[in-house]
């Protein structure tokens, strides 16, 4: 009789049946021994199993802690996974409607933007994913698909209207460094009065720049109507009435604007030293408690207040540079200069 090594016949693999009778043959020898073990099925690579019991004390009573990453049985402490990711959103909800409000999918909402942002763009730079020129028939194509995408942005004449109005407010911020926050409270003014029939049979750049300026008055941003005016080419007395309207219309209330938060403006324009910026602001506190400072500008305030803290900290500049900068005339510092020195009492 010839003797044939094993490897010469083809392996073949056990049956599920005969697999389930071995392992129930085990099972049973060991557990005349040692008593019943349970085995533990073998789970993909890449994937963590995910307990549900606690294989120590046999507690269904466990924690996922997202925070460590770890699954904790609550009964005996035992860690039983580790590296658990946390597939959940971001941010937190206490309540159902905060849910719902906060529930996105996406970038978050703009109101600067006329369709809130909701919509798709199609690029102009015409490549591909690797940077390569499209051919001439795709480019065509793309131009093509391009307008018929504008047009579907934009297709009522309340919608030109936004997409002027929030391209307008775009210039506006980026001109003057406006904060987001303010931006998206100016996006939102104009809309309510855009709502209200406020901008028919009146000029989409005055509205904007109105809207833009009331937003920084409710932000307390320190931007003056003559510097809106200014970067919206609009003439200052159209913005003004505009943002009067606005008031009236919408009932909008305004804080009342204060000097000093215009002292750090126009102390960086003129390279002030930041001693002489602290004396400025003491001496519109003074000011402040004896009453001098109600009605009166707050630009020019700041400006005479600046121009005191510099004649007291021997810091040389003149009526006429800091006047300039804070885009008031000369002689509103002088009058505002001369009410401080006498009603504060002051050797400057």
């Amino acid at each position: 009789m010839l003797w044939t090594p094993r490897s010469c016949f083809p392996r073949t693999e056990p049956s599920h049946a005969s697999v389930n009778l071995r392992n129930h043959l085990t099972r049973d020898s060991e557990g005349k021994d040692e008593g019943e073990t349970t085995t533990t099925p073998t789970v993909p690579s890449g994937k963590p199993p995910r307990v549900h019991v606690c294989p120590e004390c046999s507690s269904v009573n466990l924690i996922e802690d997202f925070d460590q990453g770890e699954t904790i049985c609550q009964d005996c402490g035992l860690v039983l996974s580790q590296n658990l990711m946390s597939r959940g959103p971001e941010w937190r909800a206490f309540t159902k409607e905060e849910k719902d409000e906060r529930g996105r999918v996406g970038i978050p909402t703009s109101f600067s933007i006329h369709d809130k942002g909701l919509s798709t763009v199609i690029d102009r730079v015409n490549r591909d994913a690797y940077g390569r020129q499209l051919p001439m028939e795709t480019r065509m194509e793309m131009l093509r698909l391009r307008k018929w995408q504008i047009r579907t942005r934009v297709h009522s004449s309340s919608d030109r209207n936004l997409a002027q109005a929030m391209a307008e407010l775009d210039r506006l911020t980026d001109k003057l460094h406006v904060p987001a926050n303010v931006k998206e409270n100016s996006a939102v003014v104009y809309r309510k009065a855009l709502d209200s029939g406020l901008v028919r049979g009146r000029s989409i750049a005055a509205i904007a720049a109105a809207s833009l300026y009331a937003a920084c008055r409710s932000a307390e941003t320190p931007r003056t109507l003559k510097e809106v005016a200014g970067a919206s080419r609009i003439k200052k007395k159209d913005v003004a009435r505009c943002y009067r309207l606005l008031l009236r219309e919408l009932e909008m209330s305004m804080p009342v604007e204060d000097p000093i938060r215009c002292i750090s403006k126009i102390a960086s324009r003129a390279e002030i030293s930041m001693q002489t910026q602290q004396s400025a602001i003491k001496v519109l506190k003074d000011a402040k408690r004896k009453g001098v400072v109600a009605g009166k500008d707050p630009m020019g305030l700041a400006a005479a207040a600046l121009y005191v803290a510099c004649v007291l900290e021997n810091e040389k500049k003149t009526q006429k540079e800091i006047a300039e900068i804070a885009n008031v005339t000369e002689v509103t510092v002088r009058n505002r200069y001369k009410g401080l020195k006498d009603s504060l009492g002051l050797s400057a």
